[in-house]
Protein backbone atom coordinates (compact mmCIF):
# COMPACT_ATOMS: atom_id res chain seq x y z
CA UNK A 1 0.00 0.00 0.00
CA UNK A 2 2.33 3.10 -1.03
CA UNK A 3 -0.20 5.49 -0.44
CA UNK A 4 0.99 5.68 3.16
CA UNK A 5 3.62 7.51 4.60
CA UNK A 6 6.53 5.37 6.19
CA UNK A 7 5.82 6.10 9.58
CA UNK A 8 2.58 4.06 9.20
CA UNK A 9 3.27 0.47 10.14
CA UNK A 10 2.71 -1.90 7.52
CA UNK A 11 0.78 -4.35 9.67
CA UNK A 12 -2.02 -1.79 10.38
CA UNK A 13 -2.64 -0.21 7.10
CA UNK A 14 -5.20 -2.87 5.91
CA UNK A 15 -7.31 -2.29 9.65
CA UNK A 16 -7.09 1.78 8.81
CA UNK A 17 -9.05 0.80 5.54
CA UNK A 18 -11.62 -1.59 7.40
CA UNK A 19 -12.08 1.13 9.69
CA UNK A 20 -12.91 3.79 7.42
CA UNK A 21 -14.94 1.59 5.65
CA UNK A 22 -16.67 0.86 8.28
CA UNK A 23 -17.26 4.74 9.45
CA UNK A 24 -18.53 4.54 5.29
CA UNK A 25 -21.13 2.29 6.40
CA UNK A 26 -22.51 4.02 9.20
CA UNK A 27 -22.88 7.21 7.57
CA UNK A 28 -25.76 8.05 5.73
CA UNK A 29 -27.97 11.27 4.85
CA UNK A 30 -30.55 10.27 7.44
CA UNK A 31 -30.74 7.63 9.97
CA UNK A 32 -33.84 5.56 10.09
CA UNK A 33 -33.18 4.37 13.91
CA UNK A 34 -33.87 8.33 14.76
CA UNK A 35 -36.99 8.10 12.78
CA UNK A 36 -39.83 8.53 15.20
CA UNK A 37 -37.93 11.48 16.64
CA UNK A 38 -37.57 13.20 13.46
CA UNK A 39 -41.57 13.36 12.59
CA UNK A 40 -41.88 16.02 15.06
CA UNK A 41 -38.74 17.61 15.16
CA UNK A 42 -38.46 18.25 10.86
CA UNK A 43 -42.39 18.28 10.84
CA UNK A 44 -41.64 15.49 8.27
CA UNK A 45 -43.79 12.06 7.48
CA UNK A 46 -42.66 8.77 7.95
CA UNK A 47 -42.81 8.51 4.06
CA UNK A 48 -41.16 11.60 3.48
CA UNK A 49 -38.09 10.44 6.12
CA UNK A 50 -38.04 6.92 3.78
CA UNK A 51 -37.18 8.91 0.63
CA UNK A 52 -34.57 10.54 2.20
CA UNK A 53 -33.09 6.81 2.65
CA UNK A 54 -34.01 5.83 -1.05
CA UNK A 55 -32.40 8.67 -2.48
CA UNK A 56 -29.27 8.07 -0.20
CA UNK A 57 -29.60 4.34 -1.88
CA UNK A 58 -30.42 5.21 -4.95
CA UNK A 59 -26.84 7.30 -5.21
CA UNK A 60 -25.28 4.54 -4.11
CA UNK A 61 -26.82 2.24 -6.84
CA UNK A 62 -26.23 4.44 -9.73
CA UNK A 63 -22.85 5.41 -9.10
CA UNK A 64 -21.11 2.39 -9.74
CA UNK A 65 -20.46 2.35 -13.12
CA UNK A 66 -18.15 5.56 -11.94
CA UNK A 67 -16.24 4.00 -9.36
CA UNK A 68 -13.22 2.65 -11.11
CA UNK A 69 -13.43 5.95 -14.32
CA UNK A 70 -12.67 7.92 -10.80
CA UNK A 71 -10.13 5.33 -9.31
CA UNK A 72 -8.14 5.69 -12.20
CA UNK A 73 -8.35 9.93 -12.18
CA UNK A 74 -8.04 10.79 -9.13
CA UNK A 75 -5.81 9.46 -6.21
CA UNK A 76 -6.55 7.49 -3.76
CA UNK A 77 -6.13 10.39 -0.98
CA UNK A 78 -7.99 12.45 -2.71
CA UNK A 79 -11.07 10.45 -2.99
CA UNK A 80 -10.63 9.16 0.10
CA UNK A 81 -10.37 12.46 1.86
CA UNK A 82 -13.09 14.07 -0.15
CA UNK A 83 -15.57 11.18 0.30
CA UNK A 84 -15.25 12.10 3.88
CA UNK A 85 -15.94 15.88 3.43
CA UNK A 86 -18.84 16.03 1.34
CA UNK A 87 -20.43 13.28 3.57
CA UNK A 88 -19.84 15.37 6.85
CA UNK A 89 -21.25 18.51 4.70
CA UNK A 90 -24.34 16.18 3.70
CA UNK A 91 -24.27 15.09 7.43
CA UNK A 92 -24.63 18.42 8.21
CA UNK A 93 -27.31 20.07 6.27
CA UNK A 94 -29.60 17.05 6.32
CA UNK A 95 -30.42 18.29 10.01
CA UNK A 96 -31.85 22.18 8.99
CA UNK A 97 -33.07 21.66 5.58
CA UNK A 98 -36.77 20.76 5.56
CA UNK A 99 -37.42 21.47 1.77
CA UNK A 100 -37.74 18.28 0.83
CA UNK A 101 -36.28 18.48 -3.05
CA UNK A 102 -33.29 19.70 -1.60
CA UNK A 103 -33.07 17.35 1.40
CA UNK A 104 -33.58 14.27 -0.92
CA UNK A 105 -30.76 15.64 -3.43
CA UNK A 106 -28.61 16.00 -0.48
CA UNK A 107 -29.25 12.34 0.86
CA UNK A 108 -28.44 11.31 -2.78
CA UNK A 109 -24.78 13.06 -2.89
CA UNK A 110 -24.20 11.19 0.40
CA UNK A 111 -24.80 7.84 -1.24
CA UNK A 112 -22.35 8.93 -4.43
CA UNK A 113 -19.72 9.81 -1.84
CA UNK A 114 -20.52 7.13 0.61
CA UNK A 115 -20.20 4.09 -2.03
CA UNK A 116 -17.17 5.86 -3.51
CA UNK A 117 -15.64 5.60 -0.35
CA UNK A 118 -15.87 2.20 0.94
CA UNK A 119 -15.23 0.98 -2.72
CA UNK A 120 -11.75 2.80 -2.41
CA UNK A 121 -11.45 1.16 0.31
CA UNK A 122 -12.13 -2.38 -0.12
CA UNK A 123 -10.57 -2.54 -3.18
CA UNK A 124 -7.26 -1.33 -1.68
CA UNK A 125 -7.42 -4.22 0.82
CA UNK A 126 -8.59 -6.75 -1.43
CA UNK A 127 -5.22 -8.61 -1.93
CA UNK A 128 -4.93 -8.42 1.55
CA UNK A 129 -7.87 -10.26 2.36
CA UNK A 130 -7.44 -12.32 -0.84
CA UNK A 131 -4.41 -12.34 -2.36
CA UNK A 132 -5.92 -14.45 -5.34
CA UNK A 133 -8.72 -12.67 -5.84
CA UNK A 134 -11.11 -15.09 -5.11
CA UNK A 135 -14.58 -13.17 -5.13
CA UNK A 136 -15.71 -16.56 -2.98
CA UNK A 137 -13.51 -15.29 0.01
CA UNK A 138 -14.43 -11.39 -1.07
CA UNK A 139 -18.13 -10.96 -0.86
CA UNK A 140 -18.50 -12.89 2.49
CA UNK A 141 -15.96 -10.39 4.21
CA UNK A 142 -17.52 -7.53 2.65
CA UNK A 143 -21.02 -8.18 3.14
CA UNK A 144 -19.94 -8.98 7.09
CA UNK A 145 -18.91 -5.22 6.94
CA UNK A 146 -21.76 -3.90 5.13
CA UNK A 147 -24.48 -5.37 6.67
CA UNK A 148 -23.18 -5.02 10.35
CA UNK A 149 -22.98 -1.46 9.86
CA UNK A 150 -26.55 -1.27 9.13
CA UNK A 151 -27.39 -2.66 12.56
CA UNK A 152 -25.01 -0.69 14.29
CA UNK A 153 -26.24 2.90 13.02
CA UNK A 154 -29.69 2.12 13.68
CA UNK A 155 -28.62 0.52 17.00
CA UNK A 156 -26.50 3.62 17.53
CA UNK A 157 -29.16 6.04 16.61
CA UNK A 158 -31.41 5.19 18.94
CA UNK A 159 -29.44 4.89 22.21
CA UNK A 160 -28.41 8.46 21.04
CA UNK A 161 -31.81 9.78 20.55
CA UNK A 162 -33.07 8.05 24.16
CA UNK A 163 -29.80 9.76 25.50
CA UNK A 164 -30.56 13.41 24.28
CA UNK A 165 -32.00 14.40 20.37
CA UNK A 166 -31.72 12.51 16.84
CA UNK A 167 -29.44 15.02 15.77
CA UNK A 168 -26.57 13.93 18.23
CA UNK A 169 -26.29 10.92 15.55
CA UNK A 170 -25.45 13.60 12.89
CA UNK A 171 -22.88 15.31 14.99
CA UNK A 172 -21.21 12.06 16.25
CA UNK A 173 -20.55 11.01 12.23
CA UNK A 174 -20.00 14.52 11.14
CA UNK A 175 -17.16 14.12 14.18
CA UNK A 176 -16.04 10.77 12.84
CA UNK A 177 -15.64 11.66 8.81
CA UNK A 178 -13.78 14.50 9.84
CA UNK A 179 -11.21 12.73 12.04
CA UNK A 180 -11.19 9.89 9.45
CA UNK A 181 -10.48 12.74 6.77
CA UNK A 182 -7.45 14.49 9.18
CA UNK A 183 -5.98 10.46 9.15
CA UNK A 184 -5.84 10.73 5.62
CA UNK A 185 -4.46 13.85 5.15
CA UNK A 186 -1.73 12.85 7.62
CA UNK A 187 -0.72 9.28 6.82
CA UNK A 188 -1.23 8.92 3.24
CA UNK A 189 0.09 10.73 0.57
CA UNK A 190 -0.64 11.39 -3.49
CA UNK A 191 0.20 8.19 -5.39
CA UNK A 192 -0.47 6.82 -8.83
CA UNK A 193 -0.45 3.06 -9.76
CA UNK A 194 -1.02 3.59 -13.53
CA UNK A 195 -1.71 7.11 -15.50
CA UNK A 196 -4.21 10.00 -14.99
CA UNK A 197 -7.08 8.96 -17.27
CA UNK A 198 -9.32 11.75 -17.84
CA UNK A 199 -13.30 11.23 -17.28
CA UNK A 200 -13.95 10.83 -21.37
CA UNK A 201 -16.95 9.18 -22.96
CA UNK A 202 -19.20 8.99 -19.65
CA UNK A 203 -22.86 9.55 -19.90
CA UNK A 204 -23.42 12.35 -17.73
CA UNK A 205 -27.02 12.89 -18.66
CA UNK A 206 -27.97 9.30 -19.26
CA UNK A 207 -26.90 8.73 -15.53
CA UNK A 208 -29.51 11.65 -14.33
CA UNK A 209 -32.11 10.22 -16.49
CA UNK A 210 -31.83 6.58 -15.14
CA UNK A 211 -31.56 8.09 -11.36
CA UNK A 212 -34.78 10.42 -12.02
CA UNK A 213 -36.47 7.17 -13.27
CA UNK A 214 -35.74 5.09 -10.06
CA UNK A 215 -36.27 8.00 -7.44
CA UNK A 216 -40.01 8.30 -9.98
CA UNK A 217 -40.62 4.80 -9.47
CA UNK A 218 -39.86 4.58 -5.62
CA UNK A 219 -42.02 7.90 -5.41
CA UNK A 220 -44.76 5.97 -6.78
CA UNK A 221 -44.69 3.35 -4.35
CA UNK A 222 -43.51 5.04 -1.00
CA UNK A 223 -46.37 7.34 -1.39
CA UNK A 224 -48.94 5.33 -3.31
CA UNK A 225 -50.58 4.85 0.23
CA UNK A 226 -50.92 8.57 1.41
CA UNK A 227 -52.45 9.40 -1.95
CA UNK A 228 -54.87 6.46 -2.28
CA UNK A 229 -53.42 5.20 -5.41
CA UNK A 230 -54.47 6.08 -8.58
CA UNK A 231 -57.22 7.48 -7.24
CA UNK A 232 -55.59 10.75 -6.83
CA UNK A 233 -54.43 13.12 -9.63
CA UNK A 234 -50.45 12.97 -8.31
CA UNK A 235 -50.20 9.24 -8.98
CA UNK A 236 -51.88 9.23 -12.68
CA UNK A 237 -49.34 11.96 -13.45
CA UNK A 238 -46.68 10.55 -12.46
CA UNK A 239 -47.26 7.16 -13.89
CA UNK A 240 -47.65 8.90 -16.85
CA UNK A 241 -44.23 10.93 -16.26
CA UNK A 242 -42.72 7.58 -15.46
CA UNK A 243 -43.55 5.57 -18.56
CA UNK A 244 -41.95 8.70 -20.46
CA UNK A 245 -38.98 9.01 -18.53
CA UNK A 246 -38.34 5.17 -18.99
CA UNK A 247 -38.69 5.42 -22.84
CA UNK A 248 -36.22 8.31 -23.61
CA UNK A 249 -33.89 6.18 -20.84
CA UNK A 250 -34.29 3.78 -23.49
CA UNK A 251 -34.31 5.71 -26.99
CA UNK A 252 -30.86 7.05 -25.14
CA UNK A 253 -29.48 3.73 -24.54
CA UNK A 254 -30.10 2.34 -28.45
CA UNK A 255 -28.84 6.35 -29.93
CA UNK A 256 -25.25 7.34 -28.38
CA UNK A 257 -22.28 5.19 -28.52
CA UNK A 258 -21.15 4.90 -24.87
CA UNK A 259 -25.02 5.03 -23.01
CA UNK A 260 -24.50 4.94 -18.89
CA UNK A 261 -26.17 1.02 -19.32
CA UNK A 262 -24.71 -0.55 -22.70
CA UNK A 263 -27.73 -2.65 -24.30
CA UNK A 264 -25.12 -5.73 -24.19
CA UNK A 265 -25.33 -5.84 -20.66
CA UNK A 266 -28.71 -6.44 -20.35
CA UNK A 267 -28.31 -9.32 -23.04
CA UNK A 268 -26.49 -11.81 -21.12
CA UNK A 269 -28.49 -15.39 -20.36
CA UNK A 270 -29.23 -15.50 -16.41
CA UNK A 271 -29.11 -11.70 -15.65
CA UNK A 272 -32.69 -11.21 -16.38
CA UNK A 273 -34.12 -14.06 -13.51
CA UNK A 274 -31.54 -13.36 -10.89
CA UNK A 275 -32.51 -9.52 -11.11
CA UNK A 276 -36.08 -10.86 -10.20
CA UNK A 277 -35.77 -13.28 -7.97
CA UNK A 278 -33.91 -10.66 -5.41
CA UNK A 279 -36.38 -8.35 -5.93
CA UNK A 280 -38.78 -11.18 -5.11
CA UNK A 281 -36.70 -11.55 -2.19
CA UNK A 282 -36.50 -8.13 -1.15
CA UNK A 283 -40.30 -7.60 -1.26
CA UNK A 284 -40.62 -10.56 0.73
CA UNK A 285 -38.14 -9.77 3.48
CA UNK A 286 -39.90 -5.88 3.29
CA UNK A 287 -41.84 -7.73 6.32
CA UNK A 288 -39.22 -6.54 8.46
CA UNK A 289 -39.66 -2.71 8.27
CA UNK A 290 -43.92 -3.00 8.16
CA UNK A 291 -45.35 -6.14 9.87
CA UNK A 292 -42.35 -6.77 12.74
CA UNK A 293 -42.72 -2.42 13.17
CA UNK A 294 -46.33 -2.59 13.57
CA UNK A 295 -45.90 -5.89 15.89
CA UNK A 296 -43.44 -4.79 18.15
CA UNK A 297 -45.12 -0.64 18.58
CA UNK A 298 -48.63 -1.39 18.52
CA UNK A 299 -49.14 -5.49 19.49
CA UNK A 300 -46.28 -5.75 21.80
CA UNK A 301 -46.02 -2.02 23.25
CA UNK A 302 -42.14 -1.92 22.79
CA UNK A 303 -40.39 1.32 22.37
CA UNK A 304 -37.94 1.74 20.05
CA UNK A 305 -34.84 1.73 21.84
CA UNK A 306 -36.62 -2.19 23.06
CA UNK A 307 -37.49 -3.30 19.62
CA UNK A 308 -34.01 -1.90 18.34
CA UNK A 309 -31.67 -4.11 20.71
CA UNK A 310 -33.24 -7.00 18.70
CA UNK A 311 -30.82 -6.06 15.69
CA UNK A 312 -28.61 -7.81 18.10
CA UNK A 313 -30.06 -11.26 16.78
CA UNK A 314 -29.93 -9.79 13.28
CA UNK A 315 -26.18 -9.50 13.50
CA UNK A 316 -25.80 -12.76 15.02
CA UNK A 317 -27.53 -13.76 12.17
CA UNK A 318 -25.64 -12.02 9.73
CA UNK A 319 -21.87 -13.15 11.15
CA UNK A 320 -23.07 -16.87 10.93
CA UNK A 321 -24.64 -16.01 7.08
CA UNK A 322 -21.16 -14.91 6.13
CA UNK A 323 -19.34 -17.50 7.81
CA UNK A 324 -21.57 -19.75 6.36
CA UNK A 325 -21.45 -18.63 2.68
CA UNK A 326 -17.40 -18.79 2.74
CA UNK A 327 -17.76 -22.59 4.20
CA UNK A 328 -20.11 -23.31 1.27
CA UNK A 329 -18.41 -21.45 -1.31
CA UNK A 330 -14.71 -21.10 -0.88
CA UNK A 331 -14.05 -24.53 1.53
CA UNK A 332 -16.63 -26.99 0.23
CA UNK A 333 -16.96 -26.12 -3.09
CA UNK A 334 -20.84 -26.52 -3.20
CA UNK A 335 -23.07 -25.63 -5.90
CA UNK A 336 -24.17 -21.32 -5.88
CA UNK A 337 -27.86 -22.82 -6.46
CA UNK A 338 -28.37 -25.18 -3.43
CA UNK A 339 -26.69 -22.02 -1.67
CA UNK A 340 -29.97 -20.26 -2.55
CA UNK A 341 -32.12 -22.66 -1.49
CA UNK A 342 -30.46 -22.86 2.10
CA UNK A 343 -31.13 -18.84 2.08
CA UNK A 344 -34.34 -19.57 0.44
CA UNK A 345 -35.17 -22.14 3.45
CA UNK A 346 -33.67 -19.57 5.97
CA UNK A 347 -36.70 -17.17 4.69
CA UNK A 348 -39.08 -19.60 5.18
CA UNK A 349 -38.31 -20.66 8.45
CA UNK A 350 -38.49 -16.72 9.57
CA UNK A 351 -41.62 -16.13 8.18
CA UNK A 352 -43.19 -19.42 9.67
CA UNK A 353 -41.57 -18.90 13.33
CA UNK A 354 -42.90 -15.54 13.22
CA UNK A 355 -46.41 -16.58 12.00
CA UNK A 356 -46.54 -19.26 15.01
CA UNK A 357 -45.36 -16.66 17.71
CA UNK A 358 -47.63 -13.65 17.22
CA UNK A 359 -49.03 -12.75 20.09
CA UNK A 360 -49.21 -10.01 22.78
CA UNK A 361 -48.36 -12.42 25.74
CA UNK A 362 -45.24 -13.99 23.94
CA UNK A 363 -41.81 -13.89 25.80
CA UNK A 364 -38.96 -11.02 24.64
CA UNK A 365 -36.35 -14.12 24.24
CA UNK A 366 -38.67 -15.91 21.42
CA UNK A 367 -37.98 -13.10 18.80
CA UNK A 368 -34.80 -14.05 18.84
CA UNK A 369 -34.52 -17.28 17.07
CA UNK A 370 -36.49 -15.90 13.99
CA UNK A 371 -35.19 -12.80 13.59
CA UNK A 372 -31.14 -14.78 13.53
CA UNK A 373 -32.83 -16.51 11.05
CA UNK A 374 -34.03 -13.28 8.92
CA UNK A 375 -30.23 -12.15 9.41
CA UNK A 376 -29.00 -15.59 8.38
CA UNK A 377 -31.30 -15.94 5.26
CA UNK A 378 -30.13 -12.61 3.93
CA UNK A 379 -26.75 -12.40 4.50
CA UNK A 380 -26.12 -15.69 2.53
CA UNK A 381 -28.75 -14.43 -0.40
CA UNK A 382 -27.08 -10.96 -0.86
CA UNK A 383 -23.52 -13.25 -0.75
CA UNK A 384 -25.14 -15.79 -3.14
CA UNK A 385 -26.77 -13.33 -5.54
CA UNK A 386 -23.54 -11.09 -5.95
CA UNK A 387 -21.46 -13.75 -6.31
CA UNK A 388 -23.49 -15.32 -9.21
CA UNK A 389 -23.68 -12.06 -10.71
CA UNK A 390 -19.98 -11.88 -10.85
CA UNK A 391 -19.60 -15.78 -12.16
CA UNK A 392 -21.81 -14.63 -15.20
CA UNK A 393 -21.04 -11.23 -15.85
CA UNK A 394 -17.29 -10.08 -17.78
CA UNK A 395 -15.92 -7.03 -15.96
CA UNK A 396 -16.75 -4.96 -19.09
CA UNK A 397 -20.52 -4.80 -17.73
CA UNK A 398 -19.86 -6.03 -14.55
CA UNK A 399 -20.31 -2.95 -12.63
CA UNK A 400 -22.78 -1.67 -15.29
CA UNK A 401 -25.11 -4.80 -13.93
CA UNK A 402 -23.91 -4.38 -10.50
CA UNK A 403 -25.48 -0.93 -11.09
CA UNK A 404 -28.90 -2.33 -11.93
CA UNK A 405 -28.67 -4.97 -8.96
CA UNK A 406 -28.64 -2.96 -6.34
CA UNK A 407 -31.26 -1.03 -7.51
CA UNK A 408 -33.53 -3.78 -7.67
CA UNK A 409 -31.74 -5.01 -4.51
CA UNK A 410 -31.75 -2.05 -2.69
CA UNK A 411 -35.02 -0.10 -3.58
CA UNK A 412 -37.67 -1.53 -5.89
CA UNK A 413 -38.02 -4.63 -4.49
CA UNK A 414 -37.94 -3.30 -1.04
CA UNK A 415 -40.23 -0.59 -2.33
CA UNK A 416 -42.86 -2.37 -3.31
CA UNK A 417 -43.15 -5.01 -0.95
CA UNK A 418 -43.28 -2.30 2.16
CA UNK A 419 -46.21 -0.92 -0.50
CA UNK A 420 -48.14 -4.11 -0.72
CA UNK A 421 -47.31 -5.28 3.27
CA UNK A 422 -49.13 -1.87 3.99
CA UNK A 423 -52.13 -1.86 1.81
CA UNK A 424 -52.77 -5.17 2.84
CA UNK A 425 -52.42 -4.24 6.51
CA UNK A 426 -55.16 -1.69 5.67
CA UNK A 427 -57.43 -4.30 4.26
CA UNK A 428 -56.84 -6.46 6.47
CA UNK A 429 -57.88 -4.74 9.40
CA UNK A 430 -60.50 -3.28 8.25
CA UNK A 431 -61.95 -6.78 6.97
CA UNK A 432 -61.51 -8.18 10.50
CA UNK A 433 -63.34 -4.64 12.16
CA UNK A 434 -66.60 -5.42 10.29
CA UNK A 435 -66.14 -9.41 10.90
CA UNK A 436 -65.74 -9.12 14.44
CA UNK A 437 -67.31 -5.69 15.52
CA UNK A 438 -70.87 -7.51 15.89
CA UNK A 439 -69.20 -9.11 19.22
CA UNK A 440 -69.44 -6.16 21.29
CA UNK A 441 -72.76 -5.48 22.17
CA UNK A 442 -74.33 -4.84 25.71
CA UNK A 443 -74.40 -8.02 26.61
CA UNK A 444 -70.43 -8.26 26.13
CA UNK A 445 -69.39 -4.44 27.89
CA UNK A 446 -70.55 -2.11 30.02
CA UNK A 447 -69.98 1.58 29.25
CA UNK A 448 -67.16 2.10 32.21
CA UNK A 449 -65.07 -0.79 30.37
CA UNK A 450 -65.91 -0.24 26.99
CA UNK A 451 -63.05 2.31 26.23
CA UNK A 452 -60.31 -0.53 27.27
CA UNK A 453 -62.52 -3.31 25.34
CA UNK A 454 -62.24 -1.38 22.21
CA UNK A 455 -58.77 -0.91 22.89
CA UNK A 456 -57.90 -4.22 23.08
CA UNK A 457 -59.90 -4.98 20.83
CA UNK A 458 -58.37 -2.66 17.95
CA UNK A 459 -55.05 -4.88 19.27
CA UNK A 460 -56.35 -8.57 18.63
CA UNK A 461 -57.54 -7.10 15.38
CA UNK A 462 -53.98 -6.31 14.05
CA UNK A 463 -52.58 -9.01 15.75
CA UNK A 464 -55.01 -11.33 13.31
CA UNK A 465 -54.01 -9.13 10.79
CA UNK A 466 -50.42 -9.01 10.93
CA UNK A 467 -50.82 -13.51 11.17
CA UNK A 468 -53.35 -13.60 8.12
CA UNK A 469 -50.38 -11.59 5.88
CA UNK A 470 -47.52 -13.49 7.48
CA UNK A 471 -49.51 -16.93 6.16
CA UNK A 472 -49.96 -15.96 3.15
CA UNK A 473 -46.29 -14.45 3.08
CA UNK A 474 -45.44 -17.58 3.78
CA UNK A 475 -47.02 -19.75 1.78
CA UNK A 476 -45.76 -17.60 -1.38
CA UNK A 477 -42.08 -18.15 0.16
CA UNK A 478 -42.42 -21.81 0.53
CA UNK A 479 -43.68 -22.17 -2.79
CA UNK A 480 -40.74 -20.36 -4.67
CA UNK A 481 -38.38 -22.47 -2.50
CA UNK A 482 -40.14 -25.72 -4.05
CA UNK A 483 -39.88 -24.57 -7.48
CA UNK A 484 -36.08 -23.49 -6.78
CA UNK A 485 -35.76 -26.94 -5.50
CA UNK A 486 -37.15 -28.86 -8.39
CA UNK A 487 -35.71 -26.21 -10.17
CA UNK A 488 -32.15 -28.09 -9.11
CA UNK A 489 -33.23 -31.25 -9.87
CA UNK A 490 -31.85 -32.91 -12.64
CA UNK A 491 -33.44 -32.86 -16.13
CA UNK A 492 -35.25 -35.43 -17.21
CA UNK A 493 -34.31 -36.19 -20.12
CA UNK A 494 -30.48 -37.51 -19.06
CA UNK A 495 -32.32 -39.46 -16.69
CA UNK A 496 -34.21 -41.43 -19.14
CA UNK A 497 -33.52 -43.11 -22.64
CA UNK A 498 -34.56 -41.00 -25.69
CA UNK A 499 -37.51 -42.48 -27.68
CA UNK A 500 -36.92 -42.88 -31.68
CA UNK A 501 -38.63 -40.79 -33.87
CA UNK A 502 -41.70 -41.89 -35.61
CA UNK A 503 -39.45 -42.32 -38.47
CA UNK A 504 -37.13 -44.66 -37.30
CA UNK A 505 -39.92 -46.98 -35.19
CA UNK A 506 -41.26 -47.10 -39.22
CA UNK A 507 -37.79 -48.07 -40.36
CA UNK A 508 -37.31 -51.20 -37.78
CA UNK A 509 -41.02 -52.23 -38.19
CA UNK A 510 -40.16 -52.67 -41.82
CA UNK A 511 -36.98 -54.52 -41.45
CA UNK A 512 -38.33 -56.20 -38.50
CA UNK A 513 -41.74 -57.87 -41.30
CA UNK A 514 -38.96 -58.52 -43.34
CA UNK A 515 -37.36 -60.42 -41.78
CA UNK A 516 -40.53 -62.50 -40.93
CA UNK A 517 -41.61 -63.05 -44.12
CA UNK A 518 -38.15 -65.00 -45.11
Amino acid sequence: MPMFRAIVPRNIRPWIYVFFAFSFQLSGGIYIGSLNEMFGGMSLMREDILMCMYANLCGMAMYFPLLFRMKFRFTNKTLLFVSFIMIAICNYLAMYITFLPLLWFVCFVSGCFKIQGTFECMSNIQLWMTPKRDFTVFFPVLHIIILCSIQFSDLIAVYLCYISNWQYMHWLMVGILLFDALLVFVLTRHVRIIPKMPLFGIDWLGAVIWAALVLEIVYLFNYGEWYDWWNSNVIQILSFVIIFTLLLALHRMFRIRHPYYEPKMWKYRNLAPLLILIAIIEGILATEHILEEVFYEEGMRYITLTSTTLNLAVVVGILIGCLFSLLWMKVLKFSFLKLINVGLGGVVAYLVLFYFIISTEINFELLYFPLVMRGFSYAVLSIVFITSLEEIMTFQHFFQSLSVFNIMHMMIGGVIGCSIYTYGLRYFVADNISRYSGNIDRTTTDLASLNHIVEQFYINMQMISLKEIYGLVAYFAITLFILMLLYDLPYTRSTLKRMPGWKSIGIMMRRSFKKVRS
